[in-house]
């Protein structure tokens, strides 16, 4: 699933293509908007909430945000005039049209419009924003201080706790701060530090980065340990937690 950093990159190219501009055609496949129309309303911008969307519309009965999550397989592309954009149609869930670009969401997880003053019914419940301007330090400290026992690969990803962690950047944080995966979140040695670190990652696109410490490696690349792969978090909804055994101990 993308993580903070990559959904950062897809509201600031969707930003470039449609902010400012009036959509000339509006196209909703998912049932429960099928019969949307959003012609002649006008793009004020495109934002992310850890790995949420949230595009804003200026619509004739008040402003609507246009709720996206892209889940494991999703992606918005856009496309200028005269380009063709529908080579997939059958994975196609929305469609932005401009008298310039249009953007294209495939395979989105979640559509959803709603009033802009009720964004928090589908955001609300993210905790602070590690590359947004909601970031809190110390409002994330204290959601993951109040889950001492949790393990820290898990109480990373938690978005309630704090947005935009992914099974990447847990990984790789952890790696770097030398702490195993699951090692309790309250047992973790200078956790502030470790926020600054993973926030630092986020911002600087570590993941596109192809020199990932642990995360998808065969060995470390540190000190050439095989890499131990542990299946972490609740039941049914396990993730892969890549670790060195020698560097996190």
């Amino acid at each position: 699933m993308p993580e903070g950093d990559a959904v950062r990159r897809t509201a600031r190219r969707l930003a470039r293509a449609l902010d400012g501009r009036v959509l000339t055609r509006t196209d909703f496949r998912v049932p429960q908007h099928a019969t949307a129309d959003l012609a002649g309303a006008r793009v004020l911008e495109t934002v992310s909430r850890g790995k949420h969307l949230l595009t804003r519309i200026d619509a004739a009965d008040g402003p609507v945000t246009l709720h996206t999550h892209l889940k494991m397989e999703g992606s918005w592309r856009t496309f200028e005039p005269g380009k063709r954009w529908n080579p997939r149609s059958h994975e196609i869930r929305v469609v932005l049209e401009t008298d310039g670009p249009t953007a294209v969401g495939y395979l989105l997880g979640i559509v959803e419009l709603l009033p802009t003053a009720r964004e928090d019914d589908a955001v609300g419940h993210l905790g602070p924003d590690l590359l947004g301007p909601d970031w809190d330090e110390d409002e994330a400290l204290r959601r993951l201080r109040e889950h001492p026992d949790e393990a820290a690969f898990e109480a990373l990803r938690v978005q309630s706790n704090l947005a935009g962690i992914g099974t990447i950047y847990a990984a790789e944080v952890l790696f770097v701060m030398g702490v195993a995966p699951a090692t309790p979140i309250g047992e973790v040695p200078d956790l502030p530090r470790m926020l600054r670190r993973v926030r630092q990652m986020l911002d600087q696109d570590w993941s596109r980065s192809n020199r990932m410490w642990v995360y998808r490696q065969r060995l470390c690349r540190r000190c050439g340990t095989q890499v131990r792969v542990d299946q972490l978090g609740p039941a049914g909804m396990e993730r892969s937690a890549y670790w060195c055994p020698s560097c996190q101990r």
